[in-house]
């Protein structure tokens, strides 16, 4: 759960750049500058790519905690949570303890156009937004399928039908989309004041369920070198953790975008067929993670009590690797 508490950022230092372009009172820079290497695009192309599905992207980033991934001019792509001091007034922000970093970490909350095209002009390419609202309880469970490095897209969707058959079992339901990379994210949509363990537990009790349907397939094994080539149910996503949104690009080759596909269809598509170049026609005014999202629903008390019985994979595999570096120095 979010402890926080809202503010509007104080008007810090602007700098003067020249202006290629203004949207909505936003100065835009550098649009015909690459975007990053082997993007096969320009700065304007992401920000004319997310200007054209704002009221898309908008709704599943409004009123949470919010990094993204930035890439500047001959510069490793970077992770940014904390918004920069010269972030213009009008950006509003959260302030949230980290426990990890024992800090305050000031996130912005990208609710508007205006401050979508902000950070589009800040080559913000990701967005990886909380699972909950500013000081509110998680909204979705998430169920994150990666396949083995160098597996195909086709492992993640075999993946994601047995985490279908895991929720249809329980009497639940999700939708999903392709993460922008190689793999998938199964959403579950539940009701409103599900406590962040129990919501923890049931991501861990579905996973170990979608497992045990093919385990020659899939495994949640948090360590690498125990996953024999499986795919990876990752069940972690909980709590503070984030996950790209829909319709996010991403830093990838080509900036391909996660995208919501009906269940049905995600054997026939391929991670490459949704770019920044080719998802604002496929929308053609539609709203599809909207329209696929099935309703909140309430977790079954069974599921989380089962959830409650398996460790936590993260704590799980910290101790375990403790145990086997003390065993390789032979102690």
């Amino acid at each position: 759960m979010w402890s926080c508490c809202l503010r509007r950022r104080e008007a810090g230092r602007v700098e003067r750049v020249s202006s290629d372009e203004t949207r909505d009172g936003v100065p835009l820079t550098n649009l015909d500058q690459p975007l990053f290497d082997g993007s096969g695009s320009t700065k304007r192309h992401l920000v004319d790519y997310l200007d054209a599905v704002s009221e898309r992207i908008l709704p599943v980033l409004r009123e949470r905690p919010l990094s993204v991934v930035r890439v500047r001019p001959g510069q490793p792509a970077f992770m940014q949570k904390n918004v920069p001091k010269y972030a213009p007034s009008w950006v509003r922000t959260v302030s949230v303890w980290a426990e990890a970093s024992r800090r305050q970490v000031s996130y912005a909350l990208c609710d508007d156009r205006r401050t979508l095209l902000w950070f589009a002009n800040q080559r913000a390419v990701e967005y990886h937004p909380a699972l909950g609202p500013a000081g509110g309880d998680p909204t979705h469970l998430v169920l994150d399928l990666d396949p083995p490095e160098g597996g195909a897209f086709g492992l993640a969707v075999k993946a994601a039908l047995l985490v279908r058959q895991a929720l249809a079992d329980a009497g639940l339901a999700g939708a999903v989309k392709t993460s922008g990379a190689k793999g998938a994210h199964v959403f579950v949509p539940v009701e409103t004041g599900v406590p962040v363990e129990d919501l923890a537990a049931a991501t861990r009790a579905l996973g170990a369920r979608a497992a045990r349907l093919d385990p020659g397939l899939a495994t949640t094994a948090f360590i690498r070198e125990d996953r024999e080539g499986k795919v990876f149910i990752d069940s972690t996503r909980a709590g503070g953790a984030t996950v790209v949104a829909a319709y996010s690009p991403r830093v990838r080759p080509g900036v391909p975008v996660s995208f919501p596909v009906a269940w049905d269809d995600l054997d026939a598509v391929s991670p490459g067929d949704f770019t920044v170049h080719t998802v604002p026609a496929l929308l053609d005014g539609r709203d599809p993670w909207a329209e696929l999202m099935p309703p909140p629903q309430r977790l079954p008390a069974g599921l989380v009590e089962e959830g409650h019985t398996i460790p936590v994979a993260r704590v799980q595999a910290m101790h375990e690797g403790k145990r086997r570096a003390r065993a390789r120095r032979g102690e």
